[in-house]
């Protein structure tokens, strides 16, 4: 019988035991068990690639097959499968990464509290969040902190939902702005409803519709457009949009994440771009400098699912990251008039 079944042949490390758990966690740590091994057991369940666990780790191919097959044979048990998609955790590998996020957290956080007691009260935060409230919520936010704490440091990315749920549970994140992914156990996070994110459609000045304001959905089809990624929440917000009301979809259409992109395309042509209200009246405000786009004017919205203040489940914030988190809150309150529950 196969090892992996967990029959009769399964090595006796993993069968039922009179001896307390103790003795197999001494055994790991006697064995050399070390944090790069962690690491990479954590990178391999997030990315499903050796290869890119070993570029995320900053090593080799052949060191980061050495330090799996190392972990393995102190475990006594196989943490992945190849599979179609790159490689799957076992349920031995699930454990093993799930324990391995947890540890290299604490140790994260060790780093950052002694960081803090040497600095006064200084800290970091890293926070992930989709655009506009990026725009909308989380700079304003940071602004107020920086001005109680000008020696914080604060790590902020902007990424998609299901890109940062993902790196949250990994812990590469204190907190995101964000949606659950449908693929995901909501039971796994905490969330604090921000409210409805709005969308709107941006062009440069002296294009065509805008002397057809407010434009109408058939209005819109026969021009070029810039959307984000297939499948993204907004591009299919605004696909549904022309299918409902009976207009053929764009045809020509560039795709990409890149908001600067977004702006050198509709700054130099006719094409429509859809894009996160924050972020357009950011672009518009300013466009000046970056080329003169405008918000056009349309007799339909975009609405897009609401947005939450997202963490992990039994994971408490450090003091400078609850600071932030709660500067958010108000600012979104502030913009709302709306006591969130």
């Amino acid at each position: 019988m196969d090892q992996r079944s967990g029959g009769p042949n399964f090595p006796q490390l993993l069968r039922p035991s009179s001896h307390p758990p103790e003795s197999v966690n001494d055994s790991l740590v006697k064995s050399g068990l070390k944090l790069n091994h962690l690491r990479l057991i954590a990178a391999v369940a997030d990315t499903g690639q050796v290869s890119t666990a070993a570029e995320r780790m900053n090593i080799s191919q052949p060191a980061a097959s050495r330090l799996l097959s190392e972990v393995e044979a102190m475990l006594k048990a196989p943490l992945f499968e190849r599979a179609a998609r790159g490689m799957e955790p076992t349920r031995f590998g699930e454990a093993m990464a799930r324990r391995a996020r947890s540890i290299l957290l604490e140790v994260r956080e060790a780093n950052r509290e002694i960081a803090e007691l040497k600095s006064g009260f200084g800290g970091s935060v890293s926070l992930g969040s989709v655009t506009g409230p990026a725009i909308g919520l989380a700079v304003p936010a940071i602004r107020k902190v920086r001005r109680l704490y000008p020696a914080i440091q604060v790590h902020c990315q902007v990424e998609t939902s299901n890109v940062l749920a993902r790196d949250l549970l990994a812990a590469r994140y204190d907190f995101v702005i964000g949606r659950i992914p449908d693929d995901l156990n909501p039971k796994i996070f905490n969330a604090k409803m921000l409210g409805v994110e709005r969308a709107c459609l941006i062009v440069r000045a002296g294009h065509p519709l805008l002397t057809r304001a407010p434009v109408r959905v058939a209005d819109l089809a026969e021009y070029d457009w810039v959307y984000q990624p297939r499948g993204s929440l907004l591009r299919r917000a605004v696909e549904q949009l022309f299918l409902r009301n009976d207009v053929p979809l764009p045809e020509n259409v560039v795709s990409t994440s890149s908001v600067l992109l977004t702006m050198a395309l509709i700054s130099e042509t006719d094409t429509i771009a859809p894009i996160a209200e924050d972020v357009a009246r950011f672009i518009a405000s300013r466009s000046a400098r970056v080329g003169e786009i405008v918000v056009l004017e349309t007799d339909f919205e975009i609405a897009l699912d609401p947005v939450s203040l997202i963490t992990a489940q039994g994971r408490d914030l450090p003091p400078s990251a609850k600071m932030l988190y709660d500067m958010i809150l108000e600012e979104n309150l502030s913009l709302t008039g709306d006591q969130l529950r």
